[in-house]
């Protein structure tokens, strides 16, 4: 346990010497920024409407609010995929793993390290993105969205499993090759998910079974459209009156199945770095 702490340190370390954290802050904030200076004025007017009914108010700033969270989704799921794609493989080929792997370590205890020190890097970018758009609206809107504990613990839980598979993948292919494998298998995700979505909504079962079958290859982007489906309120999820609103929502099964395919991933992560040659 205590060289998988060291390994996590390190790995947290190596990400501010290299100045990942630093580019992650700045562009955090400016993204922020933006989004601020947007809500400000998506509010203004909305105050300027004096007849708006207060639900009609809250549907426009829900939507608002929904649009920030995809656009830190997508960020996320970025960060999680790029961070660690070459931690494996780069550090195979430039001789650093040989040296950890020389040290009263095991190798679970570097791999696990090194998983758990990028998961804190990207639950760290999460909290500043996440906990900025929520500090905005409740400023500037006097809003705040429904469930968004639940909804945040779907993304990082999305998020995890795309750092897990780019670890594993760092575990037998080259940084590229990983690079595209992992971005390859989160496009998959994607479009499985809206071949789902309009399947559903065109009443078209074959389509429907498609996308069901896509997100079972891949289950990240089930796991935003249940985030989604639950960050905003009833009656605009219900009625659909947003792109952000699931004509078909994914079942509580596909978090477990989320779960456990992180964990299986992790596993087979940790079997292929324990056969391959250092």
């Amino acid at each position: 346990m205590r060289g998988l702490l060291t390994i996590a340190h390190l790995t947290v370390h190596e990400a501010r010497r290299r100045k990942i954290l630093l580019a992650m802050l700045i562009l955090g904030l400016a993204f922020l920024s933006l989004f601020a200076t947007g809500f400000h004025f998506i509010n203004k007017s909305l105050e300027a409407e004096k007849k708006m009914p207060p639900q009609q108010r809250r549907f426009v700033l829900s939507n608002a609010v929904l649009a920030g969270f995809y656009a830190v989704n997508f960020l996320m799921i970025m960060t999680a995929v790029l961070t660690p794609v070459d931690t494996v493989s780069g550090e195979i080929d430039s001789g650093v793993i040989q040296t950890l792997a020389t040290k009263p370590i095991h190798r679970s205890e570097i791999l696990l390290g090194k998983w758990l020190g990028f998961f804190i890097v990207l639950l760290m970018y999460l909290t500043l993105m996440i906990g900025g758009i929520l500090l905005v609206v409740r400023i500037i809107g006097k809003f705040v969205p429904p469930n968004v504990g639940t909804g945040v613990s779907l993304m990082l839980l999305e998020g995890t499993l795309l750092l897990t598979l780019s670890i594993a993948g760092g575990t037998r292919l080259s940084t590229i090759t990983n690079g595209v494998m992992v971005f390859g298998l989160y496009g998959l995700a994607f479009i499985g998910g809206w071949m789902e979505q309009i399947g559903t909504l065109v009443g078209n079962s074959t389509t429907r079974y498609i996308g069901i079958l896509a997100s079972l290859v891949v289950p990240s982007e089930s796991l935003w459209q249940l985030a989604a489906y639950h960050m905003q309120p009833p009656l605009m999820r219900d009625l659909h009156l947003t792109p952000f609103s699931p004509a078909s929502v994914p079942s509580h099964f596909m978090v477990i199945w989320a779960a456990a395919y992180t964990a299986v991933a992790l596993g087979i992560a940790l079997w292929q770095f324990q056969k391959r040659n250092l």
